[in-house]
């Protein structure tokens, strides 16, 4: 090996995590500091936690809460719409209305649309 051309080498560098749990270790750096460890990671614990950094949790909880009421409100529209035609077909083939029967399915759909 050359001399004078590696870096410092510390047998008991601390290593701390943010829950406190600390330990030694081999490093070129004496104190190393890390947000998780085998203590406190979900991996190990068991424990489901999450973590929330800058409200992300909440913005794809949102999103995802949006996009599942977006669905269950297209699928009762196509509903709607299936009940709406057959109605009208029905009355269209007794002679009534066929607007007035497809208006009045509607009307009882229209309540789960708001």
């Amino acid at each position: 090996m050359k001399a004078e051309i590696h870096p410092t080498y510390y047998p008991a560098a601390r290593v701390i995590c943010s829950c406190g749990n600390s330990w030694l270790t081999g490093s070129t750096v004496e104190e190393i500091r890390t947000d998780v460890c085998s203590n406190c990671h979900p991996f190990y614990t068991g424990e489901q936690r999450i973590v929330d950094t800058a409200g992300q949790v909440e913005r794809f909880m949102k999103r995802l809460e949006r996009r599942q009421t977006g669905a269950a409100r297209r699928e009762i529209e196509a509903k709607a719409r299936k009940e709406a035609d057959e109605a009208a077909r029905r009355a269209r083939s007794r002679g009534d209305d066929p607007e007035a029967a497809a208006a009045e399915v509607m009307a009882k759909y229209e309540e789960e649309l708001q």
